[in-house]
């Protein structure tokens, strides 16, 4: 039993010689186990993946003058037909004199 014991405390803490062969299959074994290793191992169940984002450019003219966030979200959903989206962001575009020249709206 004691030569299982010290083999394998040698094994968890590592304590090979640098230039001895186990340290070279331990070397290995730790390679093989980082590129074989499913990536569905590590995946987070508990998280389901992002939806990903539709991003909608409504250029200023579409929207009106002074548009409010509502015109903004109801013409985006327009586009991608989808009337139940969720909008989640609103960036304005300005040309180089300030004036806004389109909306990029990010749909989930």
């Amino acid at each position: 039993m004691g030569f299982v014991s010290t083999t394998f405390r040698k094994i968890v803490f590592w304590n090979y010689p640098r230039t001895s062969w186990q340290w070279d299959v331990l070397c290995v074994l730790c390679l093989v186990f980082i590129f074989l290793t499913p990536k569905s191992w590590f995946a987070n169940a508990s998280y389901p993946p992002q939806a990903a984002l539709t991003i909608v450019v409504l250029e200023a003219e579409v929207v009106g003058p002074q548009p409010v966030k509502a015109e903004i979200e109801r013409r985006a959903k327009e586009v991608v037909q989808r009337p139940n989206a969720q909008v989640v962001g609103i960036r304005e575009q300005k040309d180089s004199s300030g004036k806004i020249k389109r909306y990029e709206v990010d749909i989930r």
